[in-house]
Order: structure tokens, then C-alpha cells, then sequence
């Protein structure tokens, strides 16, 4: 029998995908482990300091240990991020908006986790593209997320022909995201690019007071002006019979 460790668990901490209250999408249980916790990796130092002010008001800031994680982390800082947790301190693993680890550079440290035997413990909350898929009424038993479409308009119109066809040929359902200010954009490529009888669906601001989640065929699409413009938004797109 394999001989257990002492180490400290990771927790994966879900956070809100807007600026609602926390309690209002999250269980109580995130909070009280948000409490619990002082060693934190986050994307921004800001962000994750006001959304655990927000959930933890009693909270001292001065406990709290932040370890930042985006693009300007170099490899030596990620390769000593989960020592606490090897010293046998737990830790929360946060995303700057939703769930760590998916369309989230969290994946890294999580993959580093199963590694060097640390137990990850995912907490309950939303993640933008399981709440998309679930209202969207399109194929739930087989989607796949293809993450951000190419910038160049170009290379983005065969992005989506090539996703199109392929969401055809195995009645699969796909997904994107895109930067909220080119959420507009990528509305008028799909309806420029995609066959009639495509099915697109568009969720905005999702779990937020202005949501917005309508699935149409392109041809139907056509006639709507969906306001998108600097929403944050998922894009689902299913074959249409």
C-alpha cells in the first residue's frame, strides 16, 4: 500500500465572472475555505485581493501570500510555487474571473500538482463555458472548446469554416471565446462566413444581471443586432439540419 504524504492540498478556488457578489454563484464552502487559506496563486494581484475582500471581509490582507501567475512568470518562479504545499501548507489556486485551471494558465500548476503527488481538491463554482453549453440547448454530449480564434480576419473566416465542418461531420457542438472588445467582430465573421442553417449560439455576461444567452440559426441571426460590444461572451456553433 502506497504510503500517504504530508503535503498540503491544493484547492482550486472558483471566483465570480463579474462584478456580482460572491455569495450570490458561490457556495458557502468557498468562502469558508477562502478564510481558511493564506498562500493564494492568482493572475492578478489586484483583482484577487478585491474579490477575497468581497468573500472574506474579516480577512487580514497582511496574511495573505500571493503568488502571481501570467505571462511575465518566469518557469523559476513557477517551479517554486507549490513548495508551501510541500511543507505541508495547503493552498488556493484562484482565477482572475470563474474556474482555475480551464481557458486559465492555472492548468500549469495543477499539472505540477499531480506530479510531485500533491492532492488537488476542486471547489464548486461557475465556469463561463459549462453555464454557455447547458443554456445554449445545442449538443451537451459531445462538445469540444477551441479557445480564441486567430486575430488576422482572414485566418479567423477558415478558423470558422474548418470548426463548421467539423461540428458536421461529428455532430459536435463548438465553442470559443473571445476578448470582449472583439466580440463584435467575430459576431459579423460568423454571420459573413457560416452556412444559413447554422446553429450560433451567444452567451453574454453570464450569471450577471445583463445575461444574455439566444441560440438562432445564421439566417435568423442575420435580422438580430445582438449588443455584444465589450461583453464578455461565448460563442457555441452546432450543424443545422
Amino acid at each position: 500500500m502506497e504510503k500517504e504524504n504530508t503535503y498540503g492540498t491544493l484547492f482550486l478556488i472558483p471566483s465570480t465572472l463579474g462584478d456580482n457578489s460572491p455569495l450570490e454563484v458561490l457556495p458557502l464552502s468557498v468562502k469558508t475555505k477562502v478564510e481558511e487559506l493564506n498562500h493564494f496563486i492568482i493572475e492578478n494581484e489586484k483583482a484577487a485581493r478585491r474579490f477575497i475582500k468581497k468573500l472574506a471581509p474579516n480577512k487580514s490582507q497582511d496574511a495573505l501570500n500571493l503568488y502571481p501567475l501570467n505571462k511575465f512568470t518566469t518557469q523559476e518562479e513557477i517551479a517554486t510555487y507549490l513548495n508551501p504545499c510541500l511543507e505541508g501548507v495547503p493552498m488556493g489556486l484562484m482565477s482572475d474571473a470563474g474556474t482555475p485551471g480551464v481557458a486559465d494558465p492555472g492548468a500549469i500548476i495543477v499539472s505540477k500538482a499531480h506530479k510531485i503527488r500533491v492532492v488537488v481538491k476542486p471547489l464548486v463554482g461557475p465556469s463561463s463555458l459549462i453555464l454557455a453549453m447547458m443554456s445554449s440547448g445545442l449538443n451537451g454530449q459531445s462538445f469540444a472548446f477551441n479557445g480564441y480564434l486567430p486575430v488576422d480576419q482572414k485566418q479567423r473566416k477558415q478558423a470558422l469554416l474548418k470548426f463548421e465542418k467539423k461540428a458536421t461531420r461529428e455532430n459536435q457542438a463548438q465553442l470559443f471565446i473571445e476578448t470582449p472588445y472583439r466580440s463584435t467582430v467575430l459576431f459579423k465573421d460568423l454571420i459573413s462566413t457560416l452556412l444559413p442553417s447554422t446553429l450560433v449560439c451567444i452567451a453574454c455576461d453570464l450569471t450577471l444581471s445583463t445575461e444574455f444567452i439566444k441560440t438562432l440559426t445564421i439566417q435568423e441571426w442575420k435580422k438580430q443586432k445582438p449588443d455584444v460590444e465589450k461583453r464578455p461572451c461565448i460563442f457555441i456553433i452546432e450543424a443545422g439540419f
